[in-house]
């Protein structure tokens, strides 16, 4: 699965952050959610018109923002 197709951005819509395609729930959030422990199923209860494998996207995408991150070594 590509992340492309199903996380989109545009500057008219949550200021351009990136969204799962067709609503306004931002990646961000998504993984706010996952960090706070929220399982998919329960996501998708919060969110029914996203999917599993739109939340995967999400990942999907934050692997590839970080993947292309310059590191810095802190001191």
């Amino acid at each position: 699965m590509l992340y492309q197709d199903r996380i989109t951005a545009n500057p008219k819509v949550m200021l351009g952050k990136p969204v799962v395609k067709g609503t306004r729930i931002t990646v961000e959030l998504i993984l706010r959610k996952i960090a706070g422990g929220f399982s998919f199923d329960e996501i998708i209860e919060m969110y029914p018109h996203i999917t599993k494998d739109d939340i995967l996207a999400c990942v999907a995408f934050a692997a590839s923002v970080i993947e292309s991150e310059e590191t810095l070594k802190i001191a």
